[in-house]
């Protein structure tokens, strides 16, 4: 049978978490993916294994979510079929360190309110990390969130970016209160 592994690094700071009160998050992560992590607490460095290769490739994305700052009980989300993680780098967008202390405040916003406004409005988690931001939802919803984001990091002003996700909602709802055509009439089965 073939082994899959990848090789991960993690903030320092971030292991503990990774890791949980005597080892319990990574046990229960090793056991809803069946693969096997070892963690090199000094380096960083997190090693994952496992026959699955989609399994494996789930378990690094959750990892990653953990780096980026979410806990585990959200990064776990990405255990589900139809979500994603979406990370973007600030600094991509930052011209000086000054610049990208201030476009990250935009995205945090005072007390969190724009962060808080933008998972509000696409049901996606939004973790706020270091030099990146990281997005964890369903797909279509990370989608907007990261593009809500992209919006303020290119300095688009929080109004608009609010209009457009209200905007995309709106049309989200409608398209659920729809009738389907799916064929069969309006009969229920």
């Amino acid at each position: 049978m073939t082994r899959f592994s990848y090789e991960l690094k993690v903030p320092r700071e971030r292991i503990a978490v990774l890791i949980g009160k005597n080892g319990e998050v990574k046990r229960q992560l090793e056991e809803l993916t069946r693969s096997t992590i070892r963690v090199d607490s000094e380096e960083g460095d997190v090693f994952v294994e496992g026959d699955d290769a989609l399994s494996l490739y789930t378990t690094r994305e959750i990892i990653q979510a953990v780096s980026r700052g979410f806990n585990p009980e959200v990064a776990t989300l990405l255990l589900k079929q139809d979500y994603a993680l979406e990370i973007l780098s600030i600094a991509d967008f930052a011209k000086t360190k000054n610049h990208l202390v201030r476009i990250k405040g935009r995205i945090i916003g005072s007390e969190g309110k724009a962060r808080r406004a933008i998972e509000a409005l696409t049901d996606a988690h939004i973790s706020v990390y270091g030099k990146t931001v990281a997005i964890i939802g369903e797909t279509e919803a990370a989608l907007y969130a990261k593009r809500a984001i992209e919006m303020l990091l290119s300095g688009s002003p929080h109004t608009n970016v609010y209009k457009m996700l209200e905007k995309r909602r709106k049309e989200m709802k409608l398209k659920w209160m729809l009738p389907r055509d799916d064929g069969k009439g309006d009969e229920e089965p």
